[in-house]
């Protein structure tokens, strides 16, 4: 049953097919802090990441998004992009998980706030 995975399954890593065209066609041009290793064929054409985990976009930083992107040239190991000290480190999108933002009123809430200005409507008796 692993070899069924292994050929078809995307969400968990790189399929076998993947693996051939990276070894035949790819040429590494780096690695990001999560793990993740970004690749191009040897003109540059082409650019792709292997995941390292879950195959989730969310998880490529933005210098290395534009880079797969072509809106840069050059990859964040040659040319790496200016921080600001405003900006905070890179992270998933937390959606759908425990660490989702929920704002002030939200039913998802540990704590749900009591509202004064609102009043529930009620059907007539």
């Amino acid at each position: 049953m692993w070899i069924v995975d292994r050929i078809l399954t995307w969400w968990r890593g790189q399929t076998l097919n993947t693996q051939v065209w990276t070894a035949l066609y790819g040429e590494k041009v780096g690695e990001d802090a999560q793990g993740n290793i970004y690749y191009q064929t040897k003109g540059g054409k082409r650019r792709w990441v292997i995941y390292n985990g879950e195959a989730e976009a969310s998880r490529v930083p933005v210098e290395w998004h534009g880079w797969l992107h072509h809106t840069y040239k050059l990859p964040p190991t040659t040319d790496p992009l200016p921080r600001r000290a405003w900006e905070l480190p890179h992270q998933m999108n937390m959606t759908g998980t425990q660490q989702a933002y929920r704002p002030a009123g939200s039913l998802y809430r540990a704590k749900p706030v009591e509202r004064s200005d609102y009043d529930a409507w009620q059907p007539d008796p």
